[in-house]
C-alpha cells in the first residue's frame, strides 16, 4: 500500500539545463515564508525537517520549517498520537513516531509507515484536521530503472539531470529498495530515494565533480573512500526528501546539512570547499531551472 500517488508513466525525462542555481542560494533563501495556522502547510520544508531535525532533539526548529511542522503536529495531537508537549515545530523522533502511528491507522506499514510526510497521509490529515498541503512531494513509480538498477521516477530524474551536467555516464553500482542488498549499507539502501555510484575509470577532479553535480539537483552525496570502510571507491547519494527513505538513510541527510559525512562516526565533509553547494532537493531545484517558476 504506497502513501504516494502512482506514476502516470515509468520512463525517465533527461534534463539538459544548467544547475548553477541551486548552489548559489544562502541556506536562508532555501524556505518560504513561515506558516500560519490558516495556511497551507509545505510539504516540502515538512519533509526536510523529518530528516534534519531527529537527531538534534532539544536545538529548535529547521529554519522556517517549524511553522508547518507544528500544525501537522497539532493534527496528530488532535488524532491522538502526539503528546501536547512536542507540539514545537520540531520535527523530532516524537513526531517521527507519532506520524508514523498515524500511517499505521491509514492502513500504512514498512516504508510506507516511516514516519515521514507522504502526499496520502498528509493530505488525509489535512482534510480531516482543517489544513491545506502546498507544494506536494511525488516520487511516482517504485519500479523505474536507471542503468539496469533501480530506483523511482523522482530519483531517475534527479540522475538523469546531474548525468546531462558531466561529459561521463553516471554508472549505478547499487539502487533502491534493496534490503539486504549489501551488509556495508547498513540498511539505506533499504528504501527509496539512495543509490551508489561507480567512480571506476574517473580520476580525481571527475569523482569530484560528479559529487557536485549530484548534489547541485538535491542528493546528499560524498564520496566513499576504502579508508572509510570496507567498499572500493564510490559515491554515495542520498535523495533530500524523499517520502520513502529508509530510517538509517534519514540522518545521513541531517548529517549532510551541518556538513558531515553520513558515516557512523559522523566526522566533517571531506568533500574540497570548490565542490560544495547550498542545500538543496529536487523539486526547489526544479523550479530554478531557467524557462520554469
Amino acid at each position: 500500500m504506497n502513501d504516494h500517488r502512482p506514476s502516470t508513466h515509468s520512463r525517465r525525462r533527461l534534463l539538459t539545463t544548467g544547475l548553477a542555481a541551486a548552489g548559489a542560494a544562502t541556506l536562508p533563501q532555501l524556505f518560504a515564508a513561515p506558516a500560519s495556522a490558516q495556511s497551507p502547510v509545505d510539504m516540502e520544508l515538512a519533509l526536510v525537517a523529518a530528516m534534519v531535525d531527529p537527531p538534534k532533539a532539544g536545538q529548535g526548529t529547521t529554519l522556517n520549517a517549524g511553522p508547518h511542522v507544528e500544525v501537522a503536529e497539532t493534527a496528530l495531537n488532535a488524532k491522538g498520537h502526539l503528546s501536547s508537549a512536542y507540539v514545537d515545530g520540531h520535527y523530532g523522533t516524537a513526531t517521527v513516531a507519532a506520524y508514523a502511528a498515524w500511517q499505521r491507522a491509514l492502513g500504512y506499514s514498512g516504508i510506507d509507515a516511516n514516519g515521514v510526510p507522504g502526499p496520502t497521509s498528509l493530505t488525509t490529515l489535512g482534510q480531516e484536521e482543517g489544513f491545506t498541503v502546498d507544494r506536494v512531494v511525488y516520487i511516482g513509480s517504485r519500479n523505474d530503472s536507471y542503468g539496469g538498477e533501480r530506483v523511482n521516477t523522482r530519483t531517475g530524474n534527479m540522475l538523469a539531470a546531474a548525468d546531462a551536467e558531466v561529459p561521463w555516464n553516471l554508472t549505478l553500482s547499487q539502487g533502491s529498495y534493496n534490503p539486504g542488498g549489501d551488509p556495508t549499507s547498513a540498511g539505506t539502501h533499504d528504501g527509496g530515494g539512495v543509490v551508489d555510484i561507480s567512480v571506476s575509470g574517473l580520476n580525481t577532479t571527475q569523482r569530484w565533480r560528479t559529487v557536485q553535480a549530484l548534489r547541485e539537483v538535491g542528493f546528499a552525496a560524498w564520496l566513499r573512500t576504502p579508508s572509510q570502510g570496507n567498499w572500493p571507491y564510490h559515491i554515495h547519494a542520498v535523495a533530500v526528501a524523499d517520502t520513502d527513505m529508509s530510517g538509517p538513510a534519514q540522518p545521513q541527510v541531517h548529517d549532510y546539512f551541518f556538513g558531515r559525512n553520513g558515516l557512523a562516526n559522523h566526522a566533517p565533509d571531506n568533500t574540497p570547499p570548490e565542490y560544495r553547494v547550498g542545500f538543496t532537493w529536487w523539486e526547489r531545484h526544479d523550479r530554478m531551472r531557467p524557462g520554469t517558476r
